[in-house]
């Protein structure tokens, strides 16, 4: 685990961005009260009593009954709505589009995957995700970083981001490209690193270029050909060089990891985040809630490529995960909640093709293990901005937080489906989707 220096270290470069987006987006600067029939608030057990939220500028200064509301304020009453947290997508891929995306990444520039990831990142946000944690994209360059940096200068209104560049991968993992003939030279998408001091030398790119975080595919990968989810890639030596660096940029490391031992491994080594954690059993459990280790299990991902379109040039390997292992896999999500792992939503879309309001669903599939839709909700907002370090002033709806604010229509504990029906998105303060 980082030492409370390295941790401060670690949220530096994260919590400087989310500063500057919170002084670069402009607020509607005046009062505005949100009326609504019921407030979540992202971390009480139950929907308040309150009704009604006072934003001044770009922060909450009040919460209560309809009271509350001064002379002056603009009044939005939402009837038969509920209020909550901005949602926080803790793993998504914007840059990331095309059938074989690996190739994609190699036939456009960073230049157009930053444009097409910008309107992907806002129509998102008018969906309600007002955070995000881009979890590498298939970009050779520094998009990623370079989309962040425009949004926190205000050329652009869009999500807060929280940014890992690329996801570092051994030759022949799935972060490289393992259907061309040894003859071709081409460029990967992810950094591959073979070794300590290869790895040590890619997360210092990764740190001189502006990364929040370092992410590694500790195993295979799903959507990747040429690689088998279920391998274990890098080494115990190798995990521990990778923490080492990490720690030292002061960097929190996020491990994308499906195979059992690989998931044990990185939780040992002290990573912040696991990352899908398919094949995981009782003990990868035990070993998470030890190390206060935070899950995102990426669920709806699969599903959408199932149920909704079968695209994926490794088709085959989602559909057979789907088909023989998504409901146990559902039962230990379900298992690790109970046993109190921190469970973050991740969803693992991005693009700007996919309907932007399915996005929610990732949620409604934490309910389906086991999940309260109280609990899964909380995952949306309050679980990652503490994943983030964010949580002292996002993911909760208190006075002094800034406003992030959704509106659904009707009850989501009555019906997390409601979830997929904005009435209002505030970012900052400024509205962004109202009635």
């Amino acid at each position: 685990m980082l030492t409370h220096h390295k941790h401060c270290r670690q949220l530096l470069s994260a919590g400087l961005s989310l500063l500057l987006a919170t002084h670069a987006i402009s607020s509607n600067a005046a009062t505005t009260a949100l009326v609504a029939a019921r407030i979540i608030d992202g971390v009480s057990s139950q929907a308040l009593a309150a009704t009604t939220i006072i934003v001044d500028d770009n922060k909450i200064t009040a919460i209560g009954q309809r009271d509350i509301i001064p002379a002056h304020a603009t009044v939005i009453d939402l009837g038969d709505a509920t209020l909550l947290p901005g949602f926080i997508d803790s793993h998504t891929h914007p840059f990331i589009h095309g059938e074989d995306y690996q190739a994609t990444a190699l036939q456009n520039s960073s230049a157009y995957k930053s444009l097409r990831a910008l309107n992907s990142t806002q129509k998102l946000l008018k969906a309600g995700w007002t955070s995000m944690r881009i979890m590498g994209d298939a970009d050779t360059a520094y998009g990623p970083v370079d989309l962040k940096r425009a949004i926190n200068e205000g050329l652009f209104v869009g999500p807060r981001l929280s940014v890992a560049p690329h996801y570092l991968s051994i030759t022949g993992g799935g972060g490289d490209v393992n259907y061309y003939s040894h003859e071709q030279t081409i460029t990967p998408d992810g950094l591959i690193v073979d070794g300590p001091e290869e790895i040590r030398k890619a997360i210092r790119q990764e740190a001189k270029y502006g990364a929040d975080w370092i992410k590694v595919l500790v195993t295979g990968a799903f959507h990747a050909a040429g690689n088998n989810p279920k391998n274990v890639h890098f080494s115990p030596e190798e995990l521990a060089a990778i923490m080492a660096e990490a720690n030292r940029q002061g960097l929190p490391v996020a491990a994308h990891a499906h195979a059992n031992e690989g998931i044990k491994q990185a939780v040992i080594a002290g990573v912040r985040s696991i990352e899908h954690g398919t094949y995981m059993d009782d003990e990868a459990i035990r070993l998470m809630k030890k190390h206060r280790t935070f899950f995102v299990p990426t669920i709806y991902v699969g599903d959408y490529f199932y149920e909704e379109e079968k695209t994926l040039k490794a088709q085959a390997v989602n559909d057979e995960y789907y088909d023989n292992y998504r409901a146990i896999f559902l039962k230990m999500i379900g298992k690790a909640h109970k046993a109190g792992v921190k469970i973050a939503v991740g969803v693992d879309l991005g693009d700007m093709k996919y309907p932007a309001h399915v996005y929610v669903r990732e949620m409604a599939t934490l309910v389906e293990a086991g999940l309260s839709p109280m609990a899964a909700i909380q995952a949306g907002t309050h679980v990652g901005a503490e994943l983030l370090g964010w949580d002292d002033r996002l993911g909760s709806l208190a006075e002094g937080k800034l406003a992030d604010i959704v509106a659904v229509a009707g009850n989501p504990l009555s019906d997390i489906k409601q979830l997929e029906n904005i009435k209002l998105v505030m970012l900052n303060g400024q509205l962004i989707v109202q009635p």
